[in-house]
């Protein structure tokens, strides 16, 4: 039996990623600050603490272990990460994690690593045009992230890449581009679109209105968790270390992406543009090298887990509502 430690494991990705590596006959254990809200908590092991301090990452790794899942990080959606109120701890909090575990990986010895970088690293000069994103992996340099977040995942990928070169390890890296789906966080000002504006429908009265950050004219594309740990098992199976894109390529306006969840909501809502973070202006995965390497692309139409994810948080917010009275 195949033992994985995976970092991040009472978030969203990570919890989804626990239940495969079960399904697959894996012994698990995960590690996080807080455990998974959401029904994933399936670990054979799971222990609270922070990767920050290297003695927490000294006792959860272990030299039985056969791989380690690196989705720890310090973020949230545009409202946490594109404001620029939270970078320093942005980027102290994820690259003291990456720094501790890659570390203590090699001192160990566990040589198989994966990294969930992100596509916030890719320039920005690439991203001004909302219909013409350049998104392939051999673009990301001259670097120019739009955000601090994207420049700590920049120098991580580095830090991976570097400890392949010099110690041999066999680390794998992918770039996510906005995953979402159900069992992740839907309030609370961390949450990415995708669910904020699920939950906003969710909330709406029919009739009413949806506020949409922005002019809702910048382009994104959006891949759900299921593809994207399948992504993962994948790139972590093959000889390929990466960086390699991992996203859909189903690009589409904020503001059609809204249209389309009210669609699904059934009620007759309106689109309000407000001033808010936005990031930048287009992104979409390019998946030709992951296509090339790995014989395989994600393919799920948008729509699919869209109506999956919506259901999920209408669910959520009918329960809390119950709560309330």
């Amino acid at each position: 039996m195949k033992k994985a430690l995976v970092c991040g494991a009472g978030g969203f990705i990570g919890g989804h990623l626990v239940n495969r590596l079960k399904e697959e006959g894996y012994y698990v254990v995960g590690i996080d600050l807080k455990e998974n809200e959401y029904g994933n908590g399936n670990a054979d092991e799971f222990v609270l603490g922070d990767l920050r301090d290297p003695s927490v990452v000294r006792d959860v790794i272990k030299s039985d272990m056969d791989e380690i899942y690196q989705l720890a990080a310090d973020m949230g959606g545009a409202g946490y990460v594109f404001t620029g109120d939270n970078d320093s701890a942005i980027m102290h909090n994820s690259a003291l994690c990456n720094l501790n575990v890659l570390e203590e990986a090699r001192i160990k010895g566990v040589n198989k690593v994966f990294y969930s970088s992100s596509a916030c690293m890719y320039p920005e000069y690439n991203q001004l045009d909302p219909e013409n994103p350049k998104c392939s992996e051999d673009s990301a340099y001259p670097a120019a992230p739009d955000s601090e977040y994207g420049w700590e995942k920049l120098f991580s990928e580095r830090l991976y890449l570097a400890y392949n070169r010099n110690y041999g390890m066999e680390v794998r890296v992918a770039r996510f581009h906005n995953i979402f789906g159900p069992q992740g966080t839907w309030e609370g000002g961390r949450e990415k679109a995708p669910a904020a504006l699920c939950r906003k429908a969710s909330e709406a009265e029919d009739g009413g209105e949806i506020e949409v950050w922005g002019d809702g004219e910048q382009t994104r594309s959006f891949l759900i968790v299921d593809e994207c740990v399948d992504g993962i098992r994948r790139l972590m199976e093959s000889d390929f270390v990466g960086p390699v894109n991992l996203g859909s390529e189903e690009m589409l306006s904020i503001n059609g992406f809204a249209e389309m969840i009210i669609k699904i909501s059934g009620k007759d809502l309106r689109i309000k543009n407000i001033p808010g973070p936005e990031g930048v202006r287009g992104r979409n995965s390019d998946n030709d090298l992951i296509g090339e390497k790995l014989n395989w692309k994600p393919s799920e139409p948008l729509i699919n887990g869209l109506e999956r994810t919506y259901n999920w948080i209408n669910e959520q917010v009918r329960q809390r509502d119950a709560v309330k009275d």
